[in-house]
């Protein structure tokens, strides 16, 4: 059998184990273990599987992922998430729908110091949907707005997806970061208009809050604040060339845990979770790192990487066309993969075609999170939506898949978007200079 031939039963064999529910980091260094040792020797490829596990987790760069991860830890068990929806809460919750806007404020908000999609959910859930019910909100539109802002987690930075992008396609983590800014705005936006227009079409959906003071209003802005000066610190510093994604990340931790201390807010308890959260977190993300490059380095001497950059190179179409069936490959891929093991599986394969057809890479890198975000809230994985049904027991499956269907078209018009203006994620990274 020819390499490539060997290659695409590896990606096969990947993909069952993947169905048959054995990890991602597992699989992909069983088959990439497999498929190296067959077309080089056992020997070659046993040396190959340690030096990639004990290179991965000896990574001075890998360390960003434990302090994002412990930055966000640390913001939930000090009721950061809290504080966030309740500011929303008092600024647009006496408007019609005005609890999901500030469902989807309060996500956008604990995005920019989480950088998971499945806490970003849970958090909010938690404090969102309660209300939401109370004040008899349609538990399509609650549920829905909960899964599908909570999605934001992966785009507005600290993202760990774009953490392993970064690291796998050798750029810059701290331009991935500020490239994501303006598209998740955008995206949190976009949201915010579904919610206006579904309330205009059914004002019954989304029957309108407790009307709050100016000054309430007012003082519900303290609540933000921590998050907002958390936020410019960790991101402004990065922008400004003051230091690097791996200590940005750990001046976050410490703020955030400083912020903890200083409101009281932050017991030995919550500590004790953050740190366990992190730990789990951080190592399933460094066995799916570790396991993804040695399957990489399958694919390099399987050619299939090269094969097929140079067989789209050569194809009778235009480069924007090639990068729509890219997406699409993106969306079917994710309605059935979790997406970080979608990145590590497809960013092997597809990164060497794309620079082949002259896309620059950081704007690549934020239209396959906003691709693989979609998939978080389709079926048959969501795991989105499987976190809003663990927190809202009550609501079936179905009416949650339901509900997120127009925020799912606000996400497809945001790649659209991202496709026709480019520069809305490569102009901030343009401007660091670095």
């Amino acid at each position: 059998m020819t390499p490539q031939t060997i290659g695409v039963i590896g990606v096969g064999v990947l993909l069952f184990l993947f169905l048959v529910g054995v990890p991602v980091g597992f699989s992909m260094a069983i088959v990439g273990l497999t498929g190296f040792s067959i077309l080089v020797n056992p020997s070659a490829g046993f040396s190959m599987l340690v030096r990639d596990f004990f290179d991965t987790f000896s990574s001075y760069n890998l360390t960003v992922i434990p302090f994002f991860m412990l930055m966000g830890a640390l913001a939930y068990s000090s009721g950061m998430s809290r504080r966030l929806y309740d500011a929303s809460y008092k600024i647009f919750g006496s408007m019609k729908g005005g609890l999901a806007l500030a469902t989807i404020a309060g996500c956008a908000g604990f995005a920019a110091i989480c950088g998971s999609t499945s806490a970003t959910a849970a958090a909010m859930g938690r404090v969102a949907l309660p209300e939401m019910k109370r004040y008899k909100y349609d538990d399509g539109l609650a549920t829905g707005v909960v899964a599908s802002a909570g999605s934001l987690g992966i785009m507005i930075p600290p993202s760990s997806i774009f953490i392993v992008y970064g690291i796998m396609t050798e750029q810059s983590i701290g331009k991935l970061f500020i490239a994501g800014v303006l598209p998740g705005i955008m995206l949190a936006v976009l949201f915010g208009a579904v919610v206006l227009i579904m309330c205009r079409v059914n004002p019954a959906l989304a029957p309108a809050g407790k009307a709050t003071t100016i000054k309430e209003k007012i003082i519900g802005l303290t609540g933000v604040f921590e998050m907002v000066a958390l936020f410019l610190i960790v991101m402004g510093g990065m922008f400004l060339g003051w230091f690097s994604a791996m200590q940005a990340g750990a001046i976050g931790a410490a703020g955030a845990l400083l912020l903890g201390l200083g409101r009281r807010n932050l017991n030995w308890e919550g500590f004790n979770y953050a740190i366990k959260d992190t730990l789990k977190i951080t190592c399933q993300v460094m066995v799916i790192v570790a396991g993804a490059f040695v399957f990489g380095h399958f694919m390099a001497v399987s050619q299939i990487p090269m094969a097929l950059a140079n067989w789209v190179g050569g194809l009778p179409l235009p480069p924007m066309a090639v990068m729509g069936v890219i997406i699409i490959l993106y969306l079917i891929g994710g309605c059935f993969m979790d997406s970080l093991a979608m990145i590590t599986l497809t960013v092997p394969i597809i990164f060497p075609v794309v620079m082949a057809l002259g896309f620059d890479p950081i704007w690549f890198g934020v239209i396959i999170v906003l691709v693989v975000e979609m998939g978080v809230v389709t079926p048959p994985v969501g795991i989105n939506v499987f976190v809003v049904k663990g927190v809202a027991k009550d609501v079936k499956l179905e009416t949650i898949f339901k509900g997120v269907t127009p925020f799912l078209i606000a996400m497809l018009v945001a790649a659209v978007i991202l496709l026709v203006v480019p520069q809305i994620a490569t102009v901030l990274p343009n401007l660091t200079g670095h």
